[in-house]
């Protein structure tokens, strides 16, 4: 039935685009023609599409490698090559819908200790499956994401037909991106940018691009009465993406978990300095090519915003180090490396 060796569970392309869909696509389109994409014949979530993942991929696998991108697979299968690109559901099962945590709390720690290579987005990652979970370090290859050469090549010009397009305030703005859930800190950002609106230019807003969460999966986050200057997007077209970074003074990043933040990598790769949380992945991908602060700590917050929107200097020196820290990540070497982990298996 299928003529590669190599098998990639791709039932999460099947979603909506987040950044595991897009660390999917990018590889599999990289990869192509040495594996062979296998997912359900149409989308499937929930309760449906784990019983696909666990029940019939296995035998649609039987006699090849799997590749699960996604964090999850099915359990039945030791030939396979797991990426981790966080455990967030075992550090913190109350940000997620009760099943949803019970299922993966369930299956994560069996699925780690059981599959023959695990690969890991990052250190942090890492260190969180060997602690948490007991798996042996030597089975982890860490891997970081890469970045689209269309965030570097964004221009002006695309900016302001993005403007036309979308209702994007035609000032400067301060840009947050992401999903609109609990570990992503949007009610300390909103509190934050409330203490630090009467310290900045008149025509600096806020603009908060994502969508909210699966109400399956996630949590509500917490409402509270928009301060001013304040602008929600929505969901952004992936086409979209580069130029709404382009025209961004900074990225407002303060996650409180992340497995990665491939928001802050895009925005470095666009020149667009980042201001992210200093726990989990962030500080191991941003490095010194932007500012680093307690995402629990809203006065913290308030000021990197105020010191990075007022300090044109400071904003550009930011801007060079983060070019040149982004090219350390390129989608081409992540999956050279993520193949040499699939062939030493195979």
């Amino acid at each position: 039935m299928f003529s590669s060796d190599i098998l990639v569970n791709a039932r999460s392309l099947t979603a909506k685009m987040t950044g595991v869909h897009r660390y999917t696509e990018e590889l599999c389109k990289r990869l192509d023609g040495r594996i062979e994409r296998v997912s359900p014949g149409r989308p499937m979530h929930g309760p449906m599409g784990h019983l696909w993942e666990q029940f019939l991929l296995p035998r649609l696998a039987a006699g090849h490698l799997l590749w699960s991108p996604a964090n999850a697979g099915p359990l039945s299968l030791e030939r396979q090559v797991v990426t981790f690109h966080d455990i967030a559901v075992l550090d913190h099962p109350e940000w997620f819908g009760k099943r949803f945590a019970a299922w993966y709390r369930w299956l994560i720690p069996r699925l780690a200790r059981r599959v023959q290579r695990i690969v890991a987005v990052s250190e942090f990652t890492k260190s969180r499956l060997v602690d948490s979970l007991g798996v042996d370090p030597v089975k982890i290859a860490v891997i970081p994401n890469g970045v689209d050469e269309r965030f570097r090549q964004a221009s002006r010009v695309e900016y302001f037909e993005l403007r036309r397009r979308l209702p994007v305030p035609r000032s400067a703005y301060v840009l947050s991106v992401g999903s609109l859930e609990p570990r992503k800190n949007l009610a300390r950002l909103l509190e934050a940018w409330s203490r630090c609106v009467d310290h900045i230019p008149p025509s600096v807003w806020l603009v908060i691009s994502g969508i909210k969460g699966a109400s399956q999966v996630f949590l509500s986050t917490p409402t509270m009465s928009l301060p001013r200057r304040v602008h929600f997007t929505g969901y952004v077209p992936e086409r979209e993406l580069p130029a709404l970074y382009r025209g961004a003074l900074t990225l407002i990043y303060p996650s409180v978990y992340e497995g990665f933040g491939l928001p802050a990598l895009e925005a470095m790769a666009s020149g667009v300095p980042p201001i992210v949380g200093d726990n989990t992945s962030l500080p191991e991908i941003v490095n010194d090519a932007g500012l680093c602060i307690d995402p629990h700590d809203v006065d913290a917050i308030s000021q990197a915003m105020i010191r990075m929107i007022n300090d044109v200097d400071l904003r550009e020196e930011f801007g060079r180090r983060s070019l040149a820290r982004s090219r350390l990540f390129d989608w081409n070497k992540t999956s050279r490396a993520t193949w040499k982990v699939l062939s030493e298996v195979i």
